[in-house]
């Protein structure tokens, strides 16, 4: 779909109910989507507004690399308070209320108004989709899924599965998720040139996983 001013949030990934690296025994079973794992809270819906990754800026996207281009605004039900809004970023300049603030200090923040109901069209949602059996072998499934809300059609969905190799070993204060991230299917590192494909762990490629599948069936307009 092109020239899409925003998106509607389904659900919302929170550090309470998502952030799971595989460290206590409990996490092999809990289905909070580790292979979706991305920024949580406030962080997620920022990641949906334009230019936040840029800081405000608007940058030539280089050959090969994600646009991370974001939308207009946002509408979701803040996890904190459970009420909807329409969230629009901007660059806040602190200075300007507080002078302990160096003139040069620059903040990506979200404004918000407040909605009596949805007004957008397309939905983003996220599940996690792994059985019992998967997860007694580590292995984790995830849904991604771009709707259109007044059809009720899937306009796109990006199923996903990892595997930790080693079981759930925290042998040394090792995370089992994070380094299932690096036997993933598809890839995390596949949006991104062959040139930063490295031994780094793919896990520091799921932060914006989900605007970057977003951006692909909802094309942000100029």
């Amino acid at each position: 779909v092109e020239g899409v001013e925003g998106v509607y949030l389904v659900n919302v990934r929170t550090h309470k109910d998502n952030f799971n690296v595989g460290e206590q025994p409990a996490d092999q079973f809990r289905l909070s989507d580790p292979y979706g794992d991305d920024l949580e809270d406030e962080g997620y819906l920022i990641s949906f507004a334009r230019n936040s990754r840029t800081g405000g800026r608007d940058e030539p996207v280089g050959e090969g690399w994600p646009p991370h281009k974001g939308y207009r605004f946002v509408e979701a039900h803040d996890p904190k308070d459970g009420k909807l809004y329409r969230f629009t970023g901007r660059v806040d300049q602190p200075w300007l209320r507080d002078k302990s603030y160096g003139e040069w200090v620059r903040e990506f923040v979200l404004d918000r108004t407040p909605l009596n109901q949805r007004t957008l069209r397309y939905g983003v949602k996220f599940e996690d989709i792994s059985t019992r059996e998967e997860r007694e072998h580590w292995i984790a499934g995830s849904s991604l899924k771009v709707i259109d809300l007044e059809t009720g059609e899937v306009l796109g969905e990006r199923v996903g599965y990892m595997v930790d190799w080693a079981q759930g070993s925290r042998a040394g204060a090792r995370q089992p998720w994070t380094f299932a991230a690096d036997n993933a299917c598809p890839d995390f590192d596949r949006d991104y040139p062959a040139s930063v494909h490295s031994n780094r762990h793919k896990s520091r490629s799921q932060m914006r996983q989900t605007q970057r599948f977003v951006e692909k069936v909802l094309k942000p307009l100029n």
